[in-house]
């Protein structure tokens, strides 16, 4: 039985948990809550898990734990067959790895600094620095951002082609965050709101809160 550290709510958290629904791999799973706003995610008994203190975190029958999104999907694609959720063939893993990179740097990332820095975030128990101008346009490189996938969802279905991916969940996340934020989608992104509306439909976004802990 593999265990993930996470918070229920949380954007990243969300990620794994999507990919854990559409792998069918949420049954061998159990999770373990870490809260955000005790800041229990700094605390050193958890930074033994991971260094950077950050969610979600997957705990393997061994002991080994592997931290960070891109890499516990990775590794959680290797469990199970189809849908391969990061690339079938070299091509596609590239553009995936590719387009899930971009997903976090120009949306998800630094929606995560605006609210960290220029939003209450987690509290002033947990947020001991906070750099409001750097927050802000950061919260300008989200916009930007999300107008770039909406570019990209012009021409094709889903961010890295023709197929869901790793790429559309590290999206989905970011849009979940900029929900969280009430960071408005920019005016004319139709493509990125049609994208939206049918991930929302996907039963893996639908129960990514409701997986038993």
């Amino acid at each position: 039985m593999m265990t993930i550290h996470d918070w229920a709510t949380g954007p990243y958290p969300a990620r794994v948990r999507i990919a854990l629904a559409e792998k069918g791999l949420a049954d061998r799973v159990r999770f373990r809550s870490v809260d955000l706003y005790k800041g229990d995610h700094k605390r050193p008994e958890f930074l033994e898990k991971n260094y950077s203190g950050t969610l979600p975190v997957l705990e393997l029958a061994d002991g080994s734990f592997i931290a960070e999104c891109t890499a516990i999907t990775q590794y959680l694609d290797t469990l199970a067959g189809p849908p391969t959720l990061t690339g079938a063939t070299p091509r596609d893993a590239g553009m995936i790895h590719m387009m899930n990179k971009r997903a976090e740097l120009e949306v998800l990332d630094p929606i995560s600094v605006y609210f960290h820095h220029a939003t209450p975030g987690l509290g002033p128990d947990v947020e001991l620095y906070q750099n409001p101008e750097w927050g802000l346009r950061q919260r300008d490189r989200a916009l930007r951002g999300l107008r770039y996938f909406d570019g990209v969802l012009r021409r094709q279905p889903h961010v890295a082609g023709d197929a869901f991916s790793m790429a559309d969940i590290a999206l989905i996340g970011g849009m979940l965050f900029a929900g969280i934020v009430q960071l408005p989608i920019p005016e004319g992104c139709e493509a990125l709101l049609e994208w939206h509306g049918r991930m929302r439909e996907r039963p893996s976004y639908r129960g990514r809160v409701t997986m038993s802990g």
